[in-house]
C-alpha cells in the first residue's frame, strides 16, 4: 500500500506547477514561480508560500504580497447580526448613511485591519444597516466583501475551470464557447483512453487540452493547425505530466490534400549536387597551389598580422552563422520527422474521433477530414453561428456516408438556490453556440451507383399523333 504523504502530493502544490487563482467568480491562470509578483484583481502578491499547501485553500494577502492561509474562524464572523428590519421601503439611497470617508477606511487600511474588521466597522459605522432585512443585509456583506477581503483561493487547473475562465475573461479568444457546449462536444464525439482524435481548434489550444485530458495521457491525438504552427496556450494552462505530450503530434491543414492525393513527401532533403561540386573543386584548387603561393612573401606576412584582429572577428561570425545555421537544421528536422510521424497515423485512414472548433468556415475542413476516419465513428462540428453548420448539413446529406445528424444548440440558465430565495440568476449567457455532430458509415460507391441504375424505371416514350397538314 502507499503512503498517505505519497497520496498527498499530488494534491499539494508544488513550485512550478500552473495554478488558477479565484476570487469570487474571476479566475487567472500562473504559473508558481519563486519570487515572481502576481497582479490577480489589483492586487499583487508572491506565491512562494503557497507551495507544499493543499489546493483549494484559500490565502489571505498580508502587507508585502506575503500569502498566509485563512484560518477557519474568520470567516462568516460579520454575519452574526441578529437585528432586521422588516422590510426596506423607507430607506432612501442618499448616500449619506455611511459616516466612514474613503479616507478613514484607507487609514484603516494602514493601520493593518483586516478586511473582515474593515466591513465590521462599515456595519457599525451604517445608519441604515439595522433597518434592512435579512436578506439585504447579506447582499450587503457580500458586496463588502468582494470589494475589501483580500483573499484568493488557489485551484488546480482542470477543463471545466479554464472553460469559465476563458469565457469570462476572453470569450473571444475561444469563439464564445461555453463550457456546457464543450462538455457537449467531447461526449458527443466520444473522447476515451486508447483512442485517436483528430482535432481542428483555433480557441487557444482549450478544445485540444480538453481532449487530452479527458484521454488521460494514452492513444494518440493530431491536432491539425492552420498558419505556420500549432497554438497551444490553453494546453500550458492544464500543467498535464510529460508523458501526456508524447502522444500528441501536429500536423498543417495545408498538406491535407497532399496527403489524400499520395503526393506528400516527407522524406530528408540531402544537399544539392552542385554545390557539393564546388565544394570539392574549391579543395583541389587549394591542394594545386604552390607553397610559396600559399605562405606569401614578407610583406604580406606583416600585412596578415595587423590584420589578425579582422581575421578573428570574421572568423566569430562565421562560427555564429554556422552555428545558426546547424540550429535551423535541426530544427528544420524535427518538423520533418513530426510531420512524418503525424502523416503515417493519418495514411490509414483509422481514426477514432474529429472535433472542430474555430473561427474558419468548417465546411471544407470537414469535408476533408472526414475521410480520416473509420467508419461507424463519430464526429463533431462547433460554430458560433447555425448557416455555417446549415451548410455542412446539407453538403453531407447530398454526399451520403454519415448518418444520425444533428444540429442542435445549448441552452444554460443559473439558478440562485438560497432559503427562500430561489430563482433564476439575472445576468446570463445569451447563447452557447452551436453543435453539428454525426456518425460516419461505410459506402461502396459502385454499388449504390449500380442500384439507382437498377432501380431507376425506363424512360416512357412519348406518344406521336398523327397530324394531317
Amino acid at each position: 500500500m502507499a503512503d498517505n504523504g505519497d497520496d498527498d502530493a499530488q494534491y499539494r502544490i508544488k513550485g512550478g506547477d500552473y495554478v488558477v487563482l479565484k476570487r469570487g467568480d474571476i479566475f487567472k491562470a500562473v504559473q508558481i514561480q519563486p519570487k515572481k509578483k502576481v497582479i490577480f484583481e489589483k492586487q499583487w502578491f508572491f506565491l512562494d508560500n503557497a507551495v507544499d499547501h493543499l489546493y483549494s485553500t484559500t490565502f489571505e494577502i498580508v502587507s508585502g504580497g506575503v500569502l498566509q492561509p485563512k484560518k477557519l474562524k474568520d470567516a462568516e464572523s460579520s454575519t452574526d447580526t441578529k437585528e432586521a428590519g422588516t422590510d426596506n421601503r423607507n430607506i432612501v439611497d442618499d448616500g449619506k448613511s455611511q459616516k466612514l470617508t474613503r479616507d478613514d477606511i484607507e487609514t484603516l487600511k494602514e493601520q493593518g485591519l483586516k478586511g473582515q474588521e474593515i466591513i465590521q466597522q462599515l456595519i457599525d459605522n451604517s445608519s441604515t444597516f439595522k433597518d434592512k432585512t435579512e436578506y439585504a443585509q447579506d447582499k450587503y456583506i457580500k458586496k463588502k466583501k468582494k470589494k475589501y477581503e483580500n483573499t484568493v483561493t488557489i485551484l488546480k487547473p482542470s477543463c471545466r475551470i479554464l472553460a469559465m475562465m476563458y469565457h469570462g475573461r476572453e470569450p473571444g479568444k475561444i469563439c464564445h464557447l461555453r463550457y456546457d457546449t464543450l462538455a457537449q462536444m467531447l461526449t458527443l464525439a466520444n473522447i476515451h483512453a486508447g483512442s485517436k482524435v483528430l482535432v481542428f481548434e483555433t480557441c487557444a489550444g482549450l478544445v485540444l487540452g480538453a481532449v487530452m485530458e479527458r484521454m488521460g495521457g494514452y492513444g494518440s491525438v493530431i491536432q491539425m493547425y492552420p498558419g505556420g504552427g500549432p497554438v497551444r496556450a490553453g494546453v500550458e494552462s492544464f500543467g498535464f505530466p510529460a508523458h501526456f505530450h508524447d502522444m500528441l503530434h501536429e500536423f498543417p491543414i495545408c498538406h491535407v490534400n497532399a496527403l489524400l492525393a499520395g503526393t506528400l513527401d516527407t522524406t530528408a532533403k540531402e544537399p544539392s549536387a552542385d554545390s557539393k561540386q564546388s565544394n570539392v573543386a574549391e579543395e583541389k584548387e587549394k591542394q594545386n597551389q604552390p607553397e610559396a603561393e600559399q605562405q606569401g612573401s614578407p610583406e604580406e606576412q606583416n600585412m596578415e598580422t595587423n590584420s589578425g584582429a579582422d581575421d578573428l572577428e570574421k572568423e566569430q561570425k562565421e562560427k555564429r552563422k554556422e552555428a545558426k545555421a546547424q540550429e535551423k537544421k535541426v530544427k528544420l528536422e524535427e518538423k520533418r520527422k513530426k510531420l512524418a510521424a503525424a502523416a503515417a497515423l493519418l495514411e490509414g485512414r483509422n481514426a477514432d474521433g474529429l472535433v472542430i472548433a474555430s473561427r474558419f468556415h468548417p465546411c471544407p475542413v470537414l469535408m476533408g477530414l472526414l475521410k480520416f476516419l473509420a467508419p461507424s465513428r463519430p464526429f463533431v462540428v462547433y460554430s458560433q453561428y447555425k448557416e455555417p453548420l446549415i451548410e455542412c448539413y446539407t453538403k453531407l446529406k447530398e454526399q451520403g456516408g454519415t448518418i444520425s445528424l444533428r444540429l442542435t444548440d445549448t441552452w444554460l440558465r443559473h439558478y440562485q438556490v438560497l432559503p427562500n430565495r430561489t430563482h433564476p440568476l439575472l445576468l446570463m449567457s445569451g447563447g452557447g453556440g452551436y453543435v453539428l455532430s454525426g456518425t460516419t458509415v461505410a459506402m461502396d460507391r459502385s454499388k449504390s451507383a449500380g442500384s439507382q441504375r437498377a432501380e431507376e424505371p425506363a424512360p416512357k416514350r412519348l406518344k406521336l399523333t398523327d397530324t394531317e397538314g
